[in-house]
């Protein structure tokens, strides 16, 4: 009889906690230490995501190293296969990591980023890093990083709808943390559960999350 083929590991799902929390009422979490894919830019005053050189270098380095990753690593019977993690998003405004939706006259900086799991190592990531380079060599590269990175305790909730309409989800997540004794640290974090190609936007799922102290 053929060999059934391996369940790939939807991260989502056992780290569940952190990713797919409800949409009804925020929550109090302790994030634990997880490794990244970053890099880090900036959207000019005046710029959006769609217009910002910055943010469209993000995608083809970021996807294009977990996707490099996936396939080198693919088959190895010391590797378990994987769904590929969503991209995430840290935002701020300059020094201050206060962060305001709409804000349009001031920059916006971001670290963007996809999770690994822990059987992805660090010399995995600089492998990849070789062979995107040798194939691709996509702009921004080099500004790539890979970063073992915790964020400790937070408050997070869902957010189901358009990116713009965010406003007041993120209201009640400050006012969720605030009513409960704790102040916001760091910075704003989005999680993007849908692909705006192809959901509608009033359906799009956003884990929105904020530290605190």
């Amino acid at each position: 009889m053929p060999k059934s083929k391996a369940k790939k590991i939807d991260y989502k799902k056992v780290l569940k906690e952190f990713y797919l929390p409800s949409a009804k009422q925020p929550v109090i979490i302790d994030v634990p230490p997880m490794n990244f894919i970053m890099t880090d830019g900036v959207i000019h005053s005046g710029e959006t995501p769609e217009t910002s050189k910055d943010f469209q270098e993000v995608m083809p380095v970021l996807y294009g190293l977990v996707y490099t990753l996936k396939f080198m690593l693919k088959g190895k019977s010391d590797i378990p296969e994987s769904v590929i993690m969503p991209l995430e998003g840290l935002w701020w405004f300059g020094e201050s990591d206060d962060f305001e939706m709409g804000k349009t006259d001031v920059p916006w900086y971001f670290t963007a980023m996809i999770m690994q799991p822990e059987h992805i190592t660090r010399e995995h990531y600089l492998a990849a890093c070789e062979e995107l380079k040798r194939k691709k060599d996509p702009p921004g590269l080099h500004k790539a990083r890979f970063e073992n990175w915790e964020e400790g305790r937070c408050v997070q909730i869902m957010h189901v709808g358009p990116y713009d309409a965010e406003g007041s989800t993120i209201e009640k997540l400050h006012n969720f943390a605030r009513e409960r004794g704790y102040k916001l640290r760091g910075k704003h974090h989005e999680i993007y559960l849908g692909d705006p190609r192809r959901t509608k936007p009033e359906r799009l799922k956003t884990v929105l999350r904020h530290p605190v102290e």
